[in-house]
């Protein structure tokens, strides 16, 4: 069920290159194998990135929405770091901090693969431990 909410979430808000979104916010990076602190206010928008370059075999991908009353997803991006083929670029992952708490997003990088069920050795996860606090 999750899955099943979690892909009509990423296709009612659009995703990738042609989507509306301009606004990152405050971008917070993050890495294959790493977990990430992540400090931001209510209201806030936030985007955790990674490295992303389809042409080698990355495929990143949420896997599973945060804690909806902490953190809200808004959508997936991607900026390319050069037009040569293969040149890779960023992935961002979008969101809204709503209200104080804590929550985990992970992303996983399906490597040369289609979906978790066949992750290669090279395949994990990026996550982020996001904290979002009052306004000061």
């Amino acid at each position: 069920m999750k899955r099943a909410l979690l892909a009509l979430l990423i296709c009612l808000t659009g995703c990738g290159a042609g989507s509306a979104v301009s606004d990152y916010g405050t971008v917070i990076e993050g890495a294959l194998g790493t977990t990430t602190r992540v400090e931001v206010t209510k209201g806030q928008r936030f985007s955790l990135a990674v490295p992303d370059n389809a042409s080698v075999g990355d495929n990143w991908e949420l896997v599973e929405l945060p804690d909806p009353k902490v953190a809200s997803y808004i959508s997936e991006e991607y900026e390319s770091e050069g037009e040569a083929p293969g040149s890779g670029g960023t992935g961002y992952f979008v969101f809204n901090a709503k209200w104080p708490g804590t929550t985990e997003v992970r992303l996983f990088n399906c490597w040369r693969c289609k979906d978790r069920a066949q992750a290669t050795p090279e395949s994990g996860e990026a996550i982020f431990a996001v904290t979002v606090k009052d306004t000061e």
